[in-house]
């Protein structure tokens, strides 16, 4: 009866061994097969060009990023049109050091809309920082 039970269980390891073999078999099978199905090797130039693009695309999303940090860190405060420094106008969405310029040569304002009034900035540009601004 042991003799019995000892050849089943070297049956048993012997079919275990066998199974790994056959997988170790299979996939070096498959990575011989996958080898011979990669794509030809890409001109100099064109990987140039699409990596060129990649860094354009890159540095299009980190502005967008920084932008919105930007704007994030901002919203809480509020900030007076008659007393802001430019840097600071220029933390409001859409307000390019231009038309915080224009902002401080307008002064001074009763009220924040006072900005439309004045042809500095548009309605719409006006809506994106009302709750931002205050004319003390």
């Amino acid at each position: 009866m042991t003799s019995r039970l000892f050849r089943v269980t070297q049956l048993c390891r012997a079919s275990k061994h066998l199974i790994g073999v056959k997988i170790l078999i299979m996939t070096a099978a498959l990575a011989v097969l996958l080898t011979g199905c990669t794509q030809k090797p890409q001109n100099p130039d064109e990987l140039r060009e699409k990596t060129a693009d990649a860094t354009a695309q890159l540095k299009t999303d980190t502005k967008a990023v920084v932008e919105g940090v930007r704007e994030g860190l901002s919203r809480d405060k509020t900030i007076n049109l008659n007393t802001a420094t430019q840097d600071q106008l220029m933390t409001l969405p859409g307000v390019t050091r231009i038309r915080a310029g224009r902002v401080i040569a307008g002064r001074p304002y009763d009220d924040p809309h006072d900005v439309v009034t004045h042809h500095i900035l548009s309605e719409q540009e006006y809506k994106r920082i009302e709750d931002r601004i205050t004319a003390k």
